[in-house]
């Protein structure tokens, strides 16, 4: 059974949005269990509105809890008893598989690298959400934020580790990655985007496409888009600001008059599906990549359903073997660097 940590308290809806996420993970995996992180008494209070399976969930009392306005580094430090920490600890030791947080992304990130580390070869960790893209499919986006200043090896890691994420979460064959730049001739971008391109075209174990630009994030032309966490966190709001402009733009227009709003009768069905189709409560959160364990960093504003969504992604990359399967990645690489290694030094020994 898989058993995945949940701090309880982070979200801009917690403890109750978090805790119904739970009680619908529950019903819709069986061979799921769970540990709530958090206030004991009011985690009981919001379970007791839910009829559920008790022998699979476990409560784990804190006193603290994490704000968003909380300067991350000084948070986790000072607040040890806090549900963000409490529930990267049950990982730590051993006693969940993974865990899913819609705190604060500072704290999940000073929690993942101080508190779990990172696996051993990957130069950084990153975050990959999934997005929703207008073929109706997903695309990966890694980095969004983690990593604001990066080196071309940084950008190979990312793509290593979000192929890993999407065969083994996912079921992807062979995804496609592009690196996320403002041409895609070979020439384009600073000296970072062309040393990656480089790169990433020499790594065997990614299915690299080349460069792309921004609209590939909702395109759906590749399957995973890298890019240091600066561009991509730029990119990522910018798409979501993009989509409620979308929005806004057709209430705005059919709410016109009584001709428009008949006209939205029409296709009432057509817009709810292309909403649906779009919604990012229906994907998941962000996975937080490079730390040993399954870490998935859910939206702050994510309600029952969407926090449910994030319970089920851990899970999956749990029975995946996601981690892994980057270790597997990773070790393969270094053994292919070695032999070209040794085989240049043996043409220069000779040649001399």
């Amino acid at each position: 059974m898989v058993r995945i940590a949940i701090d309880a308290m982070g979200g801009d809806y917690a403890p109750q949005e978090q805790v119904k996420g739970c009680v619908l993970a529950l019903e819709n995996d069986k061979d799921l269990s769970l540990i709530l992180c958090g206030d004991e008494t009011m985690l009981k209070t919001e379970l007791a509105k839910y009829d559920y399976d008790a022998s699979r969930v476990e409560i784990v009392h804190t006193t603290e809890v994490i704000e968003m306005n909380d300067i991350p580094t000084k948070a986790v430090k000072s607040k040890k008893d806090s549900s963000t920490v409490v529930a990267f600890r049950m990982v730590k030791e051993g006693r969940a598989d993974g865990l899913v947080c819609s705190g604060s992304t500072g704290a999940v990130l000073v929690c993942g690298t101080t508190m779990l580390y990172r696996i051993k070869g990957i130069s950084r960790p990153a975050l990959c959400p999934v997005m929703p893209n207008g073929k109706g499919k997903k695309t990966f986006l890694c980095d969004c934020g983690a990593n604001l200043e990066c080196k071309s090896v940084n950008l190979r890691d990312f793509a290593i580790m979000a192929t890993a994420f999407a065969e083994a979460c996912y079921g992807m064959k062979n995804p496609t990655v592009g690196l996320l730049n403002n041409g895609t001739e070979d020439h384009k971008g600073t000296l970072l985007q062309q040393e990656t391109n480089v790169l990433l075209r020499e790594t065997s174990c990614v299915n690299y496409a080349g460069n792309v630009e921004g609209r590939a994030l909702m395109s759906g032309e590749v399957d995973i888009v890298v890019s240091d966490g600066f561009t991509g966190n730029i990119a990522m709001k910018a798409v979501e600001g993009c989509g409620k402009a979308v929005g806004a733009s057709l209430k705005r227009e059919f709410g016109k008059n009584l001709f428009n709003k008949l006209r939205y009768l029409l296709v009432k069905d057509i817009i709810g599906g292309i909403k649906n189709t779009l919604d990012h409560e229906k994907v998941g959160g962000a996975m937080l990549l490079g730390v040993p364990y399954v870490v998935v960093k859910g939206h702050g504003n994510s309600k029952a359903n969407g926090f449910s969504v994030c319970i089920r992604q851990a899970a999956d990359a749990v029975r995946g073997d996601m981690i892994g399967k980057i270790q597997a990645m990773i070790t393969k690489l270094v053994e292919e660097e070695k032999k070209a290694e040794e085989l240049k030094k043996q043409t220069e020994e000779g040649q001399e």
